[in-house]
């Protein structure tokens, strides 16, 4: 679930064509709908390396378009209403589930994309069946824990669990992220219920356990919770793995954990919409980023795990090869679980209670 965390980079570097050949303006995907050629993408901020983009133009002689979106709930009603079309998305779990319901996904011709069978191993794709039951609609692309990032020189005792996220000791030096299902997540782990509940006895005491430890809170983050991590600003913070790599390679005091209460393991994949204006296309630019020496390059450039198998076995940094944080053992940890769409009534009852926590 890529959380946009140097987005204007790249966006600066999209909309003054210092990616070969894209000539289409940012954001004005849908005014070249329909030209052959070309393939329209719309992905997070920052989620890819702009040179896998030029390596795929020169090699296929393929224009991309290409627009970014900062959350999946800004992505979706872009695609709803058919006001942009795109050929390629990359949405998380849960929204590919709510968009597989709603009737918006093209299915997949893998015939077209020997490289995203061959290639992606087959614990993400028995991961993808709980949002895509049949594997038919969507190709992994990334994937990650939630976790605690905490400061070895300003935390003494061990980080196992979500509960020193109430600890005073920490008042003003703590991190959360400002997003309803990541913060409920860790007040549901908590309390030994799933973060997709729709029990509302149990979303009520996950509303006030976050209530009560909203004093203790510095800020609600997303991005700058890795600056603040790496400046010394904060002793510890709500992260996806992803940024935990990135955080540790600036500032070796740093530390990432998975609560033994359990997490979130999400998983971002491509997918390609019914009304994709070029759906050939669309399928070689996905077979081509689940090449081996493709995955590879974006892995190392967003540093979220990849679950391309090819491209794990090409890493040279033995450290990073055999990273816990991005290739962690799933099997010792309890409480795992994917997030899953909860429907308009379910998201209303998250998002009342996030106001509550949000206003109290």
């Amino acid at each position: 679930m890529k959380k946009n965390t140097i987005a204007k980079l790249l966006t600066t570097a999209l909309c003054t064509g210092l990616i070969a050949g894209m000539t289409t303006g940012c954001g004005s995907a849908s005014s070249a709908s329909g030209e052959n050629g070309q393939v329209i993408v719309y992905n997070w901020g920052e989620y890819i390396d702009p040179d896998t983009i030029t390596m795929f133009e020169e090699e296929t002689g393929i224009k991309v378009v290409y627009d970014e979106f900062e959350t999946n709930e800004i992505m979706y009603p872009k695609v709803e209403t058919g006001a942009s079309e795109y050929d390629v998305i990359c949405p998380s779990d849960y929204m590919i589930s709510k968009m597989i319901e709603s009737d918006l996904l093209s299915e997949l011709n893998f015939d077209n994309m020997p490289n995203a069978k061959a290639n992606i191993g087959e614990q993400y794709w028995e991961q993808s069946k709980g949002f895509d039951p049949e594997n038919k609609y969507s190709v992994p692309y990334c994937w990650g824990t939630v976790g605690i990032l905490y400061n070895k020189t300003m935390v003494e005792e061990p980080v196992d669990s979500w509960s020193i996220l109430w600890d005073e000791k920490y008042a003003d030096s703590i991190l959360m992220q400002d997003s309803v299902r990541d913060a409920f997540m860790v007040a549901l782990k908590l309390n030994g219920n799933s973060m997709n509940t729709l029990d509302e006895t149990e979303l009520a005491a996950a509303r006030d356990l976050l209530i009560k430890q909203k004093p203790l809170v510095q800020a609600y983050v997303i991005d700058q919770v890795r600056d603040k991590m790496i400046g010394g600003e904060a002793a510890l913070g709500v992260i996806y793995s992803g940024e935990a790599i990135f955080t540790q390679r600036e500032n070796p005091d740093l530390e990432y954990v998975i609560p033994k209460e359990g997490t979130n393991v999400w998983i971002d994949s491509w997918v390609i919409p019914k009304n994709a204006p070029n759906k050939e296309n669309a399928e070689k630019f996905i077979d081509f980023m689940c090449r081996g020496d493709v995955a590879l390059k974006n892995f190392e450039y967003i540093t979220y795990s990849t679950p391309n198998d090819a491209a794990r076995d090409l890493i040279e940094d033995e450290d990073l090869k055999n990273s816990k944080i991005a290739f962690p053992d799933l099997s010792q940890y309890s409480g795992l679980e994917t997030y899953t769409y909860l429907g308009e009534d379910g998201d209303s009852l998250y998002n009342d209670m996030w106001k509550e926590v949000k206003s109290n």
